[in-house]
This record gives C-alpha cells, sequence and structure tokens, in this order.
C-alpha cells in the first residue's frame, strides 16, 4: 500500500474520461448517466472530452443513442438542453483491448484536446466498465499508450476484485507495477449511496449514538439485502459466482466494517480506510454454525421457476442464492455482540437494511418491554427511523412502540440526492479515496471469506435449504436469528400502532 503525500489535483476543466468498455450495459445504464448527472448539476464541465472505447464498431451517433434514453431529466425541457449538450462531449473509438493501435489513436486523440486547450497538466480519467478479466490487459494498455506522464491519472476499476484470496493477490501482482495506490480507485457502489455515506458522521458526531455504540448497550446487529427476482435466466453466470461473492464480501461488508470500526482521526481517506481494515483484522474466522445457505425453488403458486429450473444451471448445483452468515469482533468494544449478514434472491420484496437492535431496558416496572431499535434503510426509499417505547396517549398507561422518524423523501424533497455513481466518480474527480477499498483491506477480507467458499463449493459442500422463490427466506431463518439474539416483535411485523377504545378508556398495567 502506498499513500499520496501531496494534496490531491482536482480535475476540472478539460479533464479527459476514457470510458472503455462503452457499448456495455454498465456504462449505458450506470457510467455514462452518472457523468451526465455530474454535467447536469455543474459539476462536470462543459470543456471535459468523454471518450468511450470498445470492441464494438459503432459510430459516434450509435454511442449517444445507446446512452440518452438512459440519461435523467428531472427537470423536463431544461434537461434536454443539457441532454444535448451533453452529448456533444461523448465521442466513440473502436479497437481490441490487447492490441496497441487503437491506444495510440487514442492517445492522439487526448493529446490533440490538450493540445488545443493549452494544457499544460493533463488531467486523464480512464473507466473500466469491464469484466475483471481484462483488467490487467487494459491496464497494461494505458500505462504504455495512454497514461499522462507529466499529468494526473485517474484508474477505476469495478468489482469483482478477484474471486479469492489467491485470484485477488493475483491481480494485485499484475496492477501494482502499473499504478500507485493513490492513482486506482476500487469502486464498490454501495459506498457510494447517501445512506452508507451517512453513516460515519451519524455515528461519529452524535454522542446520543455514540456513546451507547458497544457491547455494552447493543444487543446484536444485522445487515439485510433482499432482492424480488431470481436469477432470471442468468443461472450459468450466477452459478459460478453465488450470492456471498456478489453482495457479501464485497457491499454489505463494506456497510458492517463502517458500523464496527473505531473513530477516525480525521475524514482523511488514509484516516478512515485505516480503521476499515483494523477492525477487519479483528474479526474471527466464520464458524460452521454460523452459517445458514439457501436455493430458490418454485413459488408457492407455481408460477415462478425455481433456481434450477433454468436450462442454464447444472442440475446438481448447490450454488448458494441466499446466505446468512454470523460474525464475531474480538476487541473491546464488541466482544460478545452477534453481527449477522443476509442476502437472497427471489425473496417477497426488495430491499437494503441496517437494523441496530439494543439490549432490553432491566425489569421491575416493566415487563415484556420492547427493545429499542435503530433501522437504517439504505433502499429503497432512504430512511432512518429508531423504534422506541412510549406511552399510549390518553388516560391509558399501557405502553406501545412508536418511531422516531428521520424519511429522506419528506425531509429532503428539496434537495439533490446523487446516485451512488454519481458521487463516486464525483470523488475520484477530486481524489478523495475515501469511499473507495484499499489493497490491504481487500486482502482481509479475502482471508475472511475464502475458507467459507472452499468449505461451500468443496467436494463435501452442504446442500443449500430450498425456500419458495417470493417467500422471506428458508424456513430455519428465524431460529437462526434468534439464536443470534434477534429479538422478534409480535407477529414478527412491525406495525404502525392503531387506536382502538380500550387504549383510551380504564387503567391496565405497563
Amino acid at each position: 500500500m502506498s499513500s499520496h503525500s501531496q494534496k490531491p489535483v482536482e480535475f476540472k476543466e478539460n479533464t479527459s474520461i476514457v470510458v472503455f468498455g462503452a457499448s456495455g450495459d454498465l456504462s449505458k445504464k450506470k457510467t455514462f448517466p452518472a457523468l451526465f448527472g455530474l454535467f447536469r448539476e455543474g459539476f462536470l464541465d462543459e470543456s471535459c472530452r468523454i471518450i468511450g472505447f470498445a470492441r464494438s464498431k459503432l459510430s459516434d451517433d450509435d454511442l449517444r443513442g445507446k446512452i440518452e434514453p438512459n440519461l435523467k431529466k428531472p427537470n423536463g425541457d431544461k434537461d434536454s438542453e443539457k441532454v444535448k449538450q451533453f452529448l456533444k462531449m461523448v465521442s466513440y473509438m473502436s479497437g481490441p483491448y490487447d492490441q496497441d493501435e487503437g491506444y495510440e489513436t487514442l492517445a492522439k486523440e487526448l493529446e490533440a484536446h490538450e493540445e488545443k486547450n493549452s494544457v499544460e497538466h493533463p488531467h486523464r480519467l480512464f473507466y473500466l466498465a469491464l469484466p475483471p478479466s481484462a483488467f490487467v490487459t487494459v491496464c497494461t494498455q494505458i500505462k504504455k499508450n495512454v497514461y499522462a506522464k507529466d499529468g494526473d491519472n485517474r484508474v477505476v476499476v469495478e468489482k469483482p476484485f478477484g474471486h479469492d484470496l489467491d485470484s485477488f493477490r493475483e491481480l494485485q501482482n499484475d496492477i501494482t507495477p502499473l499504478f500507485r495506490e493513490d492513482e486506482l480507485f476500487r469502486i464498490d457502489h454501495y459506498l457510494g449511496k447517501e445512506m452508507v455515506k451517512n453513516l460515519v458522521l451519524m455515528r461519529f458526531a452524535n454522542t446520543f449514538l455514540s456513546s451507547a455504540w458497544n457491547k455494552e448497550n447493543i444487543e446484536m446487529m444485522q445487515i439485510s439485502f433482499k432482492e424480488p427476482f431470481g436469477t432470471e435466466g442468468r443461472g450459468g453466470y450466477f452459478d459460478d459466482i453465488g450470492i456471498i461473492r456478489d453482495v457479501m464480501q464485497n457491499h454489505l461488508l463494506q456497510i458492517l466494517t463502517l458500523l464496527t470500526m473505531e473513530r477516525p482521526v480525521s475524514f482523511d481517506a488514509e484516516s478512515v480506510r485505516d480503521e476499515k481494515v483494523r477492525v477487519l483484522k479483528a474479526f474471527a474466522p466464520i464458524e460452521k454454525e454460523d452459517i445458514l445457505i439457501g436455493q430458490y425453488g418454485k413459488s408457492e403458486d407455481g408460477s415462478k421457476p425455481g433456481y434450477l429450473d433454468d436450462d442454464t444451471v447444472d442440475p446438481d448445483s448447490k450454488c448458494v442464492t441466499f446466505a446468512a452468515l454470523g460474525f464475531k469482533i474480538q476487541n473491546e468494544r464488541w466482544d460478545g455482540v452477534p453481527f449477522v449478514m443476509r442476502a437472497g434472491k427471489a425473496l417477497n420484496e426488495g430491499k437494503v437494511e441496517i437494523r441496530v437492535q439494543f439490549k432490553g431496558v432491566p425489569s421491575g416496572i416493566f415487563s415484556d418491554i420492547s427493545r429499542n431499535e435503530l433501522v437504517i434503510r439504505v433502499q429503497p426509499d432512504e430512511a432512518i427511523y429508531l423504534k422506541c417505547n412510549s406511552k399510549t396517549p390518553g388516560l391509558s398507561t399501557t405502553c406501545q412502540v412508536t418511531e422516531l422518524d428521520l424519511t429522506y423523501s419528506r425531509r429532503y424533497k428539496d434537495y439533490w440526492i446523487p446516485e451512488a455513481y454519481e458521487s463516486l466518480i464525483k470523488d475520484v474527480m477530486m481524489g478523495d479515496h475515501s469511499n473507495f477499498v484499499r489493497d490491504d483491506e481487500l486482502d482481509v477480507s479475502w482471508k475472511l471469506f475464502t475458507p467459507l467458499l472452499k468449505y461451500l463449493e468443496g467436494p463435501d459442500a452442504p446442500k443449500p435449504e430450498e425456500y419458495a422463490y417470493g417467500s422471506r427466506g428458508p424456513k430455519n431463518l428465524v431460529s437462526f436469528l434468534e439464536n443470534h439474539k434477534y429479538e422478534f416483535e409480535d407477529n414478527n411485523v412491525y406495525q404502525w400502532p392503531v387506536a382502538t377504545p380500550d387504549m383510551t378508556s380504564g387503567l391496565s398495567k405497563m
């Protein structure tokens, strides 16, 4: 790991942005729309040059036609004019990823742009919207042919960063000689989500939370990721990945480290990432009794197919489409507190949320009273709410669960809340690594997950528990959560209390 000693340069006017894999879905649906969002909101100057590079034979107008339907226009006609301006900044080049010729032409284009605009210190941003198999090839060509030797270069690579510890280290060993660590930005788009970026400030800037954020006050934490759809014909691709590699080793682990790390000494990127690595090193190995795995079958009404019904999937596949994992952190703050991470496909809803359940109040005047619970909904409809106990209004002395509610769509309806990719690309342009994954962090995280993956994918791998498409997950999920100290409300579902006559008349014991 290396750090950048001088203040990073902010990319503003005349930046050259090259999007590799420009003809693919990721760039069409995420990268270019994010660049447009920044342009629309005034964070990307119209003097910047955006070049799409891919193997497909396309014209400039072909690429623009692919991009335009995905550009968001919240201000109607006003933004339509912005779309026209943005598309003029975009051009396209075709070439193989493993040959010099296309990169040499690209270098001439970048140099011509910089010379025309009298750019003495070039700013070049290379975005690899590509599969990992192409990373090393493209990075090698960038360094050889289009790296600005007398300027600033930033290279953005998408996950996955390897599929286990050995493959990550091999990838790292191939890329390290090409770029300094401060030039590399390993993008995990969950770190750009508004609620995830809020975790550090919310934890450490509020005394009532920071003072209670420890084993003395917190019973357990869980992070859940739920998708309401299955692999939808892409099972052959998913079969080699599984839900743990897809979202748990990266997205959810990033959230968990932000929830459990110690307070950084500053907002400096390296201070934040130092603390994330430090807490990761305190994670105990994952034990077999802390694992629940599942694979979805047909829906109960038979209308939705099971995972094994996909023609692209091996009929004997043990691919994990649902997993709940329990973690233990062996440090002074968290010793004895269980942390549960769960994720699954083909569930009853689409939602990502964090639940922090506090310890129950001492018995005595209270009996059967609910625990406080802090819920942070990452998506959809960002919200933070605290479930707390309150007296039922009126003459009653009964207690009911209510909530202190911060729903972003109501409280911040006049704010522009950037999409994750918009936020992260802006960070790249500013040279801010705070929300990107560092090399040593990935090494520690793969050390934690690789033994688990080898166990689940080895010759003696356990068979995943089948659950119905559209259900809440495997039937053993409730007992798994209870074994990890999660306490359910009555009927397992929290609902807004509804006033009834016996709430407002008579006296009853709390």
